[in-house]
């Protein structure tokens, strides 16, 4: 019963998680929101909803802040990691599409991978070379649909993707350390806050003209459901892992971006050629191979 329960909130993650991306690109693409308002606002409501929920539930949420050598690695997490890997995702969706930039996001353990190996100054073990070399082929596929004369997405576009994996690997390693030892909620709520406070200062989010997009309520209800969905969807990812196996987890999570390649077919009419789709194949498969192996090893 209770893996039950984990495979039911990591599946219920991954696929808010997915559709978020497509609401990102409507919202982009529709309205006059540029990606460094939309994210303002995305992490600043969302880190105060996780703050203010752990402080109704008893949590000390000010702890974390009395020790110099956390707080400074919070802050370098909100700004360098959560704002990092956030603002890089958005913009790779604004460049190319919800379905790519997720998809993107997957090279992330080629990153880790190459991390670790440069750390310990050996070689990565065959399982990983394998799983690298699938990935890229996934990815080149993805992204020239078998020619060698077309990349079917702009340079600044890949450029943005290139971001995600690598901001993204590092919001997975570097704040382990931190999550061990403070409540993990705490951390991606001060997190996000620290983030989205940022971004606001450096883009003077109080100077803007975009606030007026509010008073339309289709937007305005549009940008409730990516804070909800995004929030949400994070809470559950993190419930899963107390009742499956990171294994489990890291399959079931690929869910994510079929569920962002669905709703962006159907609502914005997106289509993959044929071997985009085996290279999108191919990726999953390959992220999934270097999770089994890498747990088995």
């Amino acid at each position: 019963m209770q893996r039950l329960k984990g495979i039911i909130f990591i599946v219920s993650g991954a696929m808010l998680w997915g559709a978020t991306g497509p609401l990102m690109e409507w919202l982009l693409n529709h309205t006059s929101l540029t990606v460094s308002f939309m994210l303002t606002i995305r992490l600043s409501v969302a880190g105060m909803i996780l703050i203010t929920y752990l402080l109704l539930t008893g949590k000390k949420i000010f702890g974390i802040w009395q020790h110099k050598l956390w707080g400074r690695q919070l802050i370098v997490f909100g700004i360098v990691g959560m704002l990092g890997v956030q603002f890089a995702f958005v913009a790779a969706i604004h460049e190319s599409n919800a379905v790519l930039a997720t998809l993107l996001q997957f090279l992330a353990p080629i990153f880790v991978v190459a991390y670790v190996s440069l750390s310990l100054k050996n070689w990565p073990p065959k399982y990983q070379v394998i799983g690298i070399i699938g990935t890229l082929m996934g990815l080149f596929l993805l992204l020239t649909n078998a020619s060698f004369e077309s990349l079917l997405i702009s340079p600044k576009a890949l450029l943005w993707g290139v971001a995600v994996g690598l901001t993204f690997a590092f919001y997975t390693l570097y704040p382990a350390r931190l999550m061990r030892e403070w409540n993990v909620l705490l951390v991606v709520g001060w997190g996000m806050l620290i983030g989205g406070l940022t971004l606001g200062i450096v883009s003077r989010v109080w100077l803007s003209n975009q606030w007026v997009v509010f008073t339309d309520f289709k937007t305005l209800l549009l940008m409730v459901a990516l804070i909800f969905f995004g929030t949400v969807a994070f809470i559950l990812f993190l419930s899963s892992m107390k009742y499956i196996t990171a294994v489990e987890t890291s399959i079931l999570s690929s869910i994510e971006p079929l569920t962002a390649m669905i709703i962006s077919v159907i609502v914005f009419g997106t289509s993959l050629g044929f071997w985009q789709l085996v290279g999108v194949f191919v990726m999953l498969v390959c992220v999934t191979w270097l999770s089994i192996a890498g747990e088995k090893a």
